[in-house]
């Protein structure tokens, strides 16, 4: 069996927590958008390098993204099928990954804007190790020193309030209208992702499993 999943939902959503979840549950890999483009910083493309968008605070051109990911793809891990975590962000991206390979199921974690700037704002990240708290649900320290490598824990830019709203508008515009692309197409799989990990693992795997028994994933 095969299974090509994509998670998909707005910042602060859960997408990576539990598809790091489902990556243990089924054996297959998490490609995450982010970590992808830092492996192959310094891909050469006919669009230039990575690397060259990054450093200047821009976002990597479609058509690199996808010659990217489609050499990701075609890594030996990915024979058993993969979870997408960060692509597609757009509908042209949407397209163009239909013309490299089919997806079995997109999990669409649909969240509400309160709980997502709670988690948010609330998070707190060691500037050193990456290890993540969250000043209500798991509070760092009293002296900010991460418990795993002692590094400053920090709030990081990307989780004060003005850059969150503003990434939730970013996300309204480009990335929601994929709902409806993948809705037509009959491979949504909507998710309440407003209560706890673990409540949203199990509803995500019982209804997965259920998708499956009716998708042909050989």
């Amino acid at each position: 069996m095969t299974l090509q999943l994509i998670m998909l939902g707005p910042p602060g959503a859960g997408k990576g927590t539990q598809a790091g979840k489902l990556a243990d549950h089924f054996d297959i890999p998490h490609i995450s958008t982010g970590q992808i483009l830092r492996n192959n910083k310094d891909m050469e493309t006919p669009y230039g390098t990575p690397r060259s968008y990054i450093e200047d605070g821009n976002l990597v051109p479609d058509e690199m993204m996808i010659e990217i990911l489609e050499k990701r793809l075609q890594e030996d891990d990915t024979d058993d099928g993969y979870i997408l975590d960060g692509f597609p962000r757009t509908r042209p991206q949407a397209v163009s990954l239909a013309d490299i390979t089919d997806i079995d199921a997109v999990i669409y974690l649909r969240t509400s804007e309160e709980n997502i700037l709670k988690r948010l704002t609330g998070r707190r990240t060691c500037e050193d190790c990456g290890r993540t708290y969250h000043i209500e649900m798991n509070p760092p320290p009293d002296d900010d020193q991460c418990e795993s490598c002692g590094g400053a824990i920090v709030q990081r830019a990307d989780d004060r309030e003005s850059v969150v709203r503003d990434r939730l508008e970013e996300y309204q515009e480009k990335t929601k209208p994929l709902i409806e692309f993948y809705r037509e197409k009959g491979t949504l799989l909507e998710i309440d992702g407003n209560p706890s990990i673990e409540e949203v693992w199990t509803q995500l795997k019982d209804r997965l499993d259920d998708t499956l028994d009716n998708v042909d994933t050989t």
